[in-house]
């Protein structure tokens, strides 16, 4: 790896700054300083250090989301605060992106990471991950409801979505809404929320659970994230 790319890899600093930084001989690699950004490096055996300190190369980087409301699941946007604007700085890097996408409005687990293959591991139709959410619905859902989302049916526009399992938590007759958990394996456009339209029913609130082997962590407040533990990527790793 070119000792450049090495420096904005491990955050030092955009490549045209790591250059700048070069020049005022604030690099070493082995002990000895390197003015020259396009120096081939070991990222794994060589010791590279910055300002005295060693820096460590680490390629991939896993965050366990608990999405707010209002916040939209993007790289950047003109007008909405982003999922990846969460991020704190020393955690910020351009290649970090969500896997897959929950709507505007919809809070819970989402997984940022820079592991293209493990995120298409994870979307791809022909995995079937499971995706499960607990939702608010306005309506009482029935076992008719679960029957009929157990042997996949065609949305109010033709669309076809495939068996998913659906759970009855808790029905209020009352104010006519019941609770209940639904796992899917696609990732359809407002999938949950159209599944219901289909059966007269609305999705008043909608939170994502798991993807996969991996929970939401409930002690993680609404925008607050975390580091994914080597137990929990091993799992997603395992499940692809």
């Amino acid at each position: 790896m070119r000792l450049d790319k090495f420096l904005a890899e491990t955050g030092v600093g955009s490549r045209k700054e790591a250059k700048q930084l070069l020049k005022k001989n604030l690099v070493t690699v082995n002990d000895e300083i390197v003015k020259d950004g396009k120096t081939q490096i070991d990222e794994k055996q060589d010791i590279i250090k910055f300002a005295g300190e060693e820096l460590t190369y680490q390629k991939y980087y896993y965050y366990l989301l608990h999405k707010p409301q209002g916040v939209i699941s993007a790289t950047e946007d003109k007008w909405d605060q982003t999922v990846i604007d969460l991020l704190k700085d020393e955690d910020y890097r351009e290649d970090i992106f969500p896997v897959g996408r929950l709507d505007k409005d919809t809070e819970g687990l989402l997984l940022l990471t820079n592991d293209g293959q493990l995120a298409h591991q994870l979307l791809s139709p022909k995995k079937h991950v499971d995706k499960e959410y607990f939702a608010i619905i306005q309506g009482i859902v029935t076992e008719e409801d679960i029957r009929y989302f157990a042997a996949g049916f065609a949305l109010t526009d033709k669309e076809q979505v495939k068996p998913s399992e659906l759970i009855i938590e808790s029905v209020d007759e009352t104010n006519e809404q019941s609770e209940i958990r639904l796992t899917i394996q696609e990732g359809k456009f407002h999938q949950v929320k159209r599944m219901f339209e289909a059966v007269d029913k609305k999705v008043v609130y909608l939170k994502r659970l798991r993807m996969g082997s991996l929970w939401l962590d409930e002690e993680l407040i609404l925008g607050e994230y975390r580091t994914l533990t080597e137990e929990e990527l091993e799992k997603l790793k395992l499940n692809r």
